[in-house]
């Protein structure tokens, strides 16, 4: 249930042959065949294109400059247990020059907790060595290299970026003082047990060209004063979200066109429409128009090094609920490092004596801080629990550190978003058990894969996460780390079950960040190829992939039975309906949810935990604000107009007149369907089918050129010419004003040609024949509709457009455009009767239509079918009638495939703490402050974490309840009858003292006080199954135990009161 679809064609040789597209090669990767991977992809480097088909969404997060700055840098991992491995993985992902990775220490028992390229077979062989091939696999465009050698002077400047893990206070001071000084920029990161530790020394002066990724705002303007420090005031359409010490600059001002193209200007805000700027004294007045747009300012930044960052420490909060914890932490890192230098080795997990030395040895380590980092007063009962589980090794806390660290590299490389300023902390210390003091016996390790984990949370757990049985829903990029993590921490690795539904095929942009898939993989199942992949990682999970959508439909499978046997549900969904739906079930069948999202580097967190917290659906985030009709069909003045409106029009043109066509010619109840339709809609379907089987169907490929070479010019010159008819450039309101002003930007028709070349465009689209691109891409999809052969010939389509007679136009009087969307509203559209019953008898019956329509579905990723090429050129022709800047593909493909952009780091980031939460699910904490909802930005780089909200409360009478309680019913009685509706209300007034108002079971009413009596009489005494399937008219499946009813009640005082749903139980 990926939200990323297939880049099914992109073309990756540097060689031009046909494809189905004239543009389709366009963003081929040029580079030496002989070196290019059989599955045909390209090594990176200086020369070498992006490949948008793999990147796609992640070029969506970094954008082509950081893209191209990450593909010149070489990086080097040290450490290949679980958080080495981790961040190499998302580093090969994001697609950096090359990856070596390094380390001296070979495979152990405790590696297998969460190093997942390491198998049972690999103990006592190079970790390095070993997982070098597996990483290798992620992708083709950077080279792995395993090293196991000294990291000395002449090996590390090899690199622009060092990763260390795993490694000693003495290599970090080493490796610290050497980087800083020859300009390589260094990250440490580190976890022991549920603690994790974060570094970054990038130099004493790097340059961040992006602080936080957000595309750059831009306001219109309705006034500028001439001022010392000039004011401008923008449309107070929406507020221009500007922040104090931003940079702007100015175009189409009209009057004072001095700001027209300036250096950027630094701004004051003053309000939520106006800022101020620079002296405007001496401008020109200001008349009218103009647009204000931010400037992203390059920033610079300067990291201390390592050991003078020790001493005086910078901390990046991760929860503000601990917030002396970083510099706690910043000294027990430091007493754990003093430990394994002394001993050899690392504290003995759940040791007392351990325990105490290592608390001796963090007093030693504070009194001998000269510096900030000296702490006033240490948590002994911290350092303690540190020393406790510090021999531990989590997959979740190292996917967790993990992901960020990774992101960091990608900061390191590009320059994009704000680094970690210098330290990050972290722990889960909620994770262990909810009783203050308990502490488990001193645990021997098994020789088993899981010892890293039984270090921290002893057996019992482990022999508790054996026996889940678990629901994944979506193998996508959230599903593939999901799946990861169960596998390491060994969840149903016993007699539980972990089942993933997906009905999703991999495809190529896939790839990029979801890591179980391979390029051999694309167009398999996603689910079964991640099982299956799972099953490489550990042998002992039990895992089945399941190929169903979530919903109503697939309810025979998972049904009642199904979702009483779940000990809980994960959710790695890409739609809001979707997770609401998964949330409805859980809610009903009680049982824990994990619920998480990305978008870009935001992502977030949520547990949902039965008669504790509040559901998924308890709170839901604002609508998206939709585009005025009005805007769309006659005053754009952004380019998400243009592209909106192009969307708006593949629909219009390619997908719904086909398909009311065939409904028309194969459903006989179509007609009486349609002429049921509010206002004017049953006229419109109908011309429209008569437009496709009359008026405008075409017999050849000439017909189709005809026809989009007709539409062209409808609607990029007809109808502007029409719309300056009615509102000529110079008409003004009646309150004087100008009318074409403000967010009315006043247009001109376009005159066709077969050779445009607009300069007005960017320079990517100004290689292209903007109106032959719209004419080939609209006549080859107008052919597809009616199974005609297309063409992509395009000197021929130049020599039929010679033969088109394009009627004349002239504009008429007495045609009605609307201005806003309330004038449209109120408008009453009349029917013209007698051109309704013309239609229904000039059209063609079914059996004299001999061809079937093909109604095209939009696909934004496949390069060579069109859809793209069309919405492209559409839009930006569009764009050329208002004289709005137009857009490239990548971006159009953005906002017209409404695209969620999604890179690896935040991912894996993520589903870390999903996984520690699902640790204290099967533990079974109860206390709401165990658990943690989280969010994070790591472009920032931000941090919130929050007990969740607690279910909201709610009363009748006495009686106390939340969203997880409801009445149940057993329909049954002793007597073998099934309860009647009069027996259900009696029950009801008897039992609880409830009268029933209303009765419903989903949209179906059932009874209600104001039903007349003769339809009262006769159901009060039907069996309660019986008036369901009578008022839904649908028969109850034989998987269905029990139905939910929905009640409004009165109490004994005739007061309305709110009470919980009814399970109605019947099996």
């Amino acid at each position: 249930m990926s939200s990323s679809p297939l880049s099914k064609k992109r073309r990756l040789s540097g060689t031009e042959t046909k494809t189905g597209s004239h543009c389709s090669s366009s963003n081929s990767v040029r580079t030496d065949l002989s070196h290019t991977p059989a599955n045909g992809m390209a090594k990176n480097g200086n020369d070498a294109e992006i490949d948008e088909g793999l990147y796609s969404r992640q070029l969506y997060v970094l954008g082509h400059d950081a893209m191209k700055r990450m593909q010149n840098s070489n990086v080097l991992i040290s450490g290949m247990r679980g958080l080495g491995v981790e961040i190499a993985k998302n580093v090969i992902l994001g697609g950096v020059r090359s990856v070596t990775v390094h380390d001296q220490g070979v495979a152990e028992w405790r590696d297998l907790s969460s190093q997942f390229y390491l198998r049972e077979e690999d103990l006592g062989k190079n970790r390095a060595e070993v997982s070098q091939p597996r990483l290798a696999e992620l992708n083709n465009y950077v080279p792995v290299t395993a090293y196991t050698g000294a990291l000395n002077e002449d090996y590390l400047t090899k690199f622009q970026v060092v990763v260390l893990t795993n490694s000693t206070l003495d290599e970090q001071q080493q490796v610290g003082e050497l980087c800083h000084g020859k300009g390589i920029k260094l990250i440490i990161a580190d976890t022991r047990g549920l603690f994790g530790q974060l570094f970054c020394d990038f130099g004493e002066e790097m340059i961040v060209y992006d602080t936080n990724g957000e595309q750059p705002l831009s306001a219109m303007i309705s006034m500028i004063t001439k001022d010392k420090q000039g004011v401008v005031t923008c449309l107070d359409e929406a507020r221009h979200g500007f922040e104090s010490g931003d940079y702007v600059t100015f175009t189409e001002i009209q009057g004072m066109t001095e700001l027209n193209g300036c250096q950027p200007v630094e701004i004051k805000v003053l309000g939520p429409y106006t800022f101020s700027i620079c002296d405007t004294a001496g401008f020109t007045d200001y008349v009218r128009g103009g647009i204000v747009s931010q400037v992203k300012m390059p920033k610079k930044i300067s990291f201390k090094s390592l050991s003078s960052s020790m001493a005086e420490p910078e901390f990046l909060m991760t929860d503000f609920a601990k917030f002396d914890r970083p510099g706690q932490l910043h000294v027990g890192f430091q007493a754990i490092h003093a430990f394994q230098k002394k001993h050899n080795n690392l504290p003995a997990p759940w040791c007392q004596t351990d325990g105490d030395e290592l608390l001796t040895l963090a007093k030693e380590v504070n009194s001998a801080q000269t510096g900030s980092a000296k702490v006033e007063q240490l948590d002994e009962a911290l350092m303690k629990k540190l020393s406790y589980v510090a021999a531990g090794d989590l997959a979740p806390v190292n996917a967790f550190i993990g992901g960020l660290a990774a992101q960091e590299v990608m900061k390191a490389c590009t320059g994009k978003f704000m680094p970690i300023m210098q330290w990050l902390y972290f722990d889960a210390l909620e994770c262990l058990a909810e009783e203050e003091g308990v502490t488990l016996t001193k645990e021997e390790c098994r020789n088993c894969r899981y010892d890293g984990q039984i270090a921290v949370f002893g057996t019992k757990l482990q022999d508790m996460l054996a026996k889940q049985r678990y629901f994944l829903v979506g193998a996508g990029a959230i599903g593939c780390e999901l799946l990861k993590n169960f596998a390491m921490i060994g969840l149903a690795s016993g007699e539980g079950e972990v089942i993933v539904t997906d009905m999703d095929t991999i495809e190529k942009s896939n790839l990029n960040r979801q890591f179980l898939f391979r390029p051999s993989d694309v167009t398999k199942m996603k689910s079964d190829t991640a099982a299956a992949a799972v099953k490489q990682m550990n042998p002992s999970i039990r895992i089945t992939g399941h190929q169903n959508r979530v919903g109503p439909d697939t309810e025979r499978i998972y049904d009642d039975d199904f979702f009483e046997s779940l000990d809980g549900v994960a959710n790695a969904l890409d739609n809001v309906d979707a997770r609401m739906y998964m949330d409805r079930r859980c809610v009903y069948y009680r049982k824990p949810l994990l619920e998480s999202g990305t978008l870009g580097t935001k992502g977030n967190v949520q547990v949902v935990i039965p008669f504790l917290t509040e559901s998924y659906s308890s709170s839901q985030d604002p609508p998206e604000k939709s585009i005025p009709i009005c805007t769309l069909k006659n005053f754009p003045n952004a380019i998400e107009h243009t592209l909106q409106w192009a969307r708006d029009e593949f629909e219009g043109l390619f997908k719904q007149p086909p398909e009311n066509a065939m409904q028309y010619l194969t459903d006989p109840k179509f007609m009486e369907r349609t002429l049921k339709l509010p206002g004017a809609q049953p006229m419109e379907v109908l011309e429209a089918v008569y437009k496709s089987l009359i008026t405008d169907c075409p017999h050849s490929w000439a017909d189709c050129v005809a026809w989009a070479r007709n539409h062209w010019q409808c609607q990029y010159s007809n109808n502007i010419r029409q719309l300056l008819h009615n509102f000529p450039p110079d008409q003004l309101t009646s309150s004087g004003a100008p009318f074409w002003s403000g967010p009315k930007r006043c247009p001109h028709p376009l005159e066709f040609s077969t050779s445009n070349v607009s300069l007005h465009l960017l320079s990517c689209i100004a290689l292209r024949e903007l109106h032959m691109d719209y004419i080939m891409a609209a006549a080859n999809l107008f052919a597809q509709t009616y199974s005609l052969p297309c063409s992509t010939d395009r000197a021929a389509v130049v020599k039929i457009l010679q033969e088109v007679k394009v009627p004349v136009f002239t504009p008429r009087s007495g045609v009605k455009i609307h201005v806003s969307d309330q004038e449209l509203q109120n408008s009453n559209s009349s029917v013209d009767d007698s051109r309704l019953e013309e239609l229904k008898t000039r059209l063609p019956s079914s059996e004299s239509f001999q061809f079937k329509l093909n109604p095209i579905d939009f696909e934004k990723d496949d390069d060579t079918n069109f859809h793209m090429d069309f919405i492209v050129a559409a839009s930006n022709l569009r764009a050329e009638n208002y004289d709005i800047p137009p857009t490239d593909r990548h971006k159009s493909k953005l906002i017209a495939g409404k695209i969620i952009p999604a890179i690896a780091t935040t991912t894996a980031a993520v589903v870390g703490l999903v996984c520690l939460e699902l640790i204290k699910i099967v533990q079974g904490h109860k206390k709401l402050e165990s658990y943690k909802n989280g969010f994070m930005n790591l472009a920032l780089p931000f941090f919130a974490f929050s007990e969740p909200i607690a279910a909201p409360r709610h009363k009748y009478y006495e009686i106390d309840w939340s969203l997880w309680d409801r009445f149940e019913v057993t329909g049954l009685q002793a007597s073998g009858e099934e309860m009647t509706l009069r027996q259900f209300l009696d029950y009801f007034k008897n039992e609880h003292k409830l009268e029933i108002t209303m009765l419903s079971q989903g949209v179906s009413m059932l009874y209600s006080f104001f039903m007349p009596a003769a339809k009262l009489k006769e159901r009060l005494e039907l069996p309660m199954t019986e008036i369901v399937t009578k008022v839904s008219k649908k028969k109850l499946g034989k998987h269905v135990k029990a139905l939910v009813f929905e009640l409004c009640c009165n109490d004994l005082s005739d007061e309305d009161v709110e009470v919980p749903y009814v399970r109605y139980t019947i099996r």
